[in-house]
């Protein structure tokens, strides 16, 4: 007796995530008759997790590149040459080619590419910090961040410009600080001709157009824009003045006023 051949490949134990492959894009969502096989992904904690299932990842990255014969020796994407150490690592970087989330949030529409991203986010719902430095009480939603936080006591700037001497803590700070050699300003405004190096600049300026001041003052009814703005604020109720001349002991509640001051007495 010929034994009859299930279209459909069985769910691996414990899965949680499918992921559907159409031609050239692979989305998470329901099942259609013309779709290509359901390939399913077994993760070991979905709002955690590191994809396990190495067989279903080849699986994926076969029919995300017809036969995957090249792949599967090299680890070589074959849109942009990369490559990569291991095939969980070429599946993930297809995705930046197909554009592929197949990781939802339940509580709200946004999708990622990994799983570690996704369960990144759900901090953002649940407030959980479980990341703690061990010399302040300040706590982290990601383990990036502590490591980013503790150069603040290390001071290592391991992130150096090659044209200029400047160092940074972290690689984005370096990035957005290269773009004041290259004059590069890929942040744009809708609304006006302005162009900015950092997206969260833009994101302040958005909002000389909408008016909105969302950094609020506990103490009195002042609001702002940008939140270096109330912290600077704060500290005409508080006194602070952390901004110290090294040539001699005055002092300044804002950088600026500390710019200010050397450049006309020193």
């Amino acid at each position: 007796m010929t034994r009859r051949k299930n279209k459909h490949p069985k769910r691996a134990e414990n899965a949680r995530t499918v992921v559907v492959v159409k031609s050239s894009v692979v989305e998470m969502g329901r099942e259609e008759e013309e779709e290509e096989p359901v390939l399913c992904v077994r993760i070991s904690d979905v709002v955690g997790g590191q994809v396990e299932n190495e067989k279903q990842e080849k699986k994926e990255l076969t029919s995300l590149g017809g036969k995957g014969a090249k792949r599967k020796r090299t680890n070589e994407c074959d849109v942009s040459g990369k490559k990569c150490d291991y095939p969980s690592k070429l599946v993930i970087h297809m995705r930046t080619h197909t554009g592929g989330k197949p990781f939802e949030c339940d509580l709200c529409e946004k999708s990622f590419t990994k799983a570690g991203n996704l369960k990144s986010h759900m901090r953002t719902h649940t407030g959980e910090k479980p990341f703690e430095c061990d010399l302040c009480e300040k706590s982290f939603r990601e383990a990036g961040t502590l490591k980013s936080h503790m150069r603040t006591h290390t001071g290592e700037k391991p992130f150096e410009c090659d044209l200029c001497e400047k160092s940074f803590r972290q690689a984005g700070n370096l990035k957005s600080h290269m773009r004041t050699h290259t004059g590069e300003k890929p942040f744009e405004c809708d609304l006006c001709e302005k162009s900015f190096r950092e997206a969260g600049t833009l994101k302040s300026h958005m909002r000389t157009h909408t008016g909105e001041k969302p950094f609020e003052c506990d103490l009195c009814e002042k609001s702002f824009r940008q939140a270096g703005n109330l912290k600077s604020h704060m500290r005409t109720h508080t006194g602070e003045k952390p901004f110290e001349c090294d040539l001699c002991e005055k002092r300044y509640r804002q950088r600026h006023a500390l710019h200010d001051h050397k450049r006309r007495c020193h």
